[in-house]
């Protein structure tokens, strides 16, 4: 794939799990939906990253900040500290001990807030493109 693709891939991948984040949400499965949320910004940023460098694959990373602050997006503080937050949603789906406490903490309103607020920010990264 060359560069425009390689953008166009990771594009409508974010798209697709933001379809998909939805739905989940409706379903009452919130965990699973800030988990598909992370994907969202991470796939969004890998876009960006691809668009910003000159190699068209992107790290094989999770970590939100690490990826933005190898792009020219200039990130706040608030920004930044998001970004981290978020990160928490990859690791507590993905790993069982942590798996309970996150699931417990997913509630409507926590997830819903949440869920607002990742859907924010990817409209202003797709803005930056």
């Amino acid at each position: 794939m060359n560069k425009k693709e390689h953008i166009k891939y990771w594009l409508e991948s974010a798209k697709h799990d933001l379809a998909a984040a939805n739905s989940l949400f409706k379903s009452k499965r919130y965990d699973w939906c800030l988990f598909l949320c992370h994907l969202v910004i991470e796939k969004t940023l890998k876009a960006i990253w691809v668009e910003d460098n000159k190699n068209s694959t992107p790290p094989k990373v999770h970590n939100l900040l690490k990826l933005a602050e190898q792009t020219k997006l200039n990130l706040n503080s608030g920004q930044k500290l998001f970004l981290l937050d978020i990160n928490d949603f990859n690791i507590e789906v993905r790993y069982p001990d942590y798996k309970l406490s996150f699931y417990k903490k997913c509630n409507k309103d926590f997830t819903e807030n949440n869920y607002k607020k990742i859907r924010s920010f990817y409209l202003w990264l797709l803005r930056r493109m």
